[in-house]
């Protein structure tokens, strides 16, 4: 297991956390340990494997169960800063009349496979190019190792169609309430519209909210250690150079995550 050393700036969380918050986002954010380096930043060492999903988050101390009434579907985890966010998020929201279900939350590399080589494998007879098939997936799925899913910061809500968040969709008031509301409570929309502003990566996905205290932290530190060579041991990998997975997907989010 390789462990990585990164400096984190905490000035660049200050403005949406107290000193004592400051610590514990790091930490959970980086779990493997902290260091005082100064007064404005923190050494990290990061574990490598961990940030591309290959551990059992049902292990890991900073990881708490997602239950009844936040999520429907038993068997989820979270980091528990981002549950801790969402419950005041939830609370405030139902205040409102608007009602939010977790339906997705930390995926690991294998889940994250499973994901991945399903789609793989239903695809090949209508797209036998493998880097075309892997453009069709990466729509709207991460290749394993690559998932925001990964970090416990990352969830899905209400349901995964677009379409029910606009016009005369069910959850059309939902999305209206969030993208209102939900930067005060940490989390921001990843994957907004695909445009000048966001050329890259997947599309659009109104249904995922990133905790950002814990995935800004995640994606910088992706961006630094993993190369697009790291990113395989599942079928269709060879296309993560050709397609530059790192930059263009774990890289391609909405400036307001970055």
């Amino acid at each position: 297991m390789k462990i990585y050393i990164l400096w984190i700036s905490i000035f660049a969380l200050s403005c949406q956390s107290s000193p004592v918050q400051q610590k514990e986002i790091v930490r959970a954010a980086l779990p493997v340990q902290s260091l005082v380096a100064g007064n404005n930043t923190t050494a990290v060492a990061v574990d490598k494997e961990e940030i591309m999903g290959k551990f059992n988050p049902a292990e890991n101390p900073d990881f708490v169960p997602v239950g009844k009434p936040y999520s429907s579907r038993p068997g989820m985890l979270l980091r528990t800063s981002a549950f801790e966010a969402f419950k005041k998020m939830f609370a405030a929201a139902k205040k409102d009349g608007i009602a939010l279900n977790i339906i997705s939350s930390t995926r690991n590399f294998e889940q994250q496979k499973g994901i991945w080589e399903g789609k793989w494998k239903r695809f090949a007879a209508e797209t036998p190019d493998a880097q075309k098939r892997a453009l069709k997936i990466l729509e709207y799925s991460s290749m394993p190792g690559t998932s925001r899913h990964h970090w416990g910061s990352d969830i899905d809500l209400n349901d995964l169609n677009n379409g029910s968040f606009e016009g005369k969709g069910k959850h059309r008031q939902a999305y209206e309430w969030l993208v209102k509301n939900a930067a005060t409570y940490g989390f921001g929309q990843p994957y907004t519209a695909k445009g000048a502003a966001r050329p890259d990566g997947y599309n659009e996905e109104k249904w995922h909210w990133s905790y950002l205290p814990i995935a800004k932290p995640n994606r910088d530190a992706y961006l630094q250690m993993i190369k697009n060579k790291d990113i395989d041991g599942f079928l269709g990998s060879e296309s993560a150079a050709l397609l530059d997975i790192v930059k263009n997907y774990v890289g391609g989010v909405s400036a307001a995550c970055q």
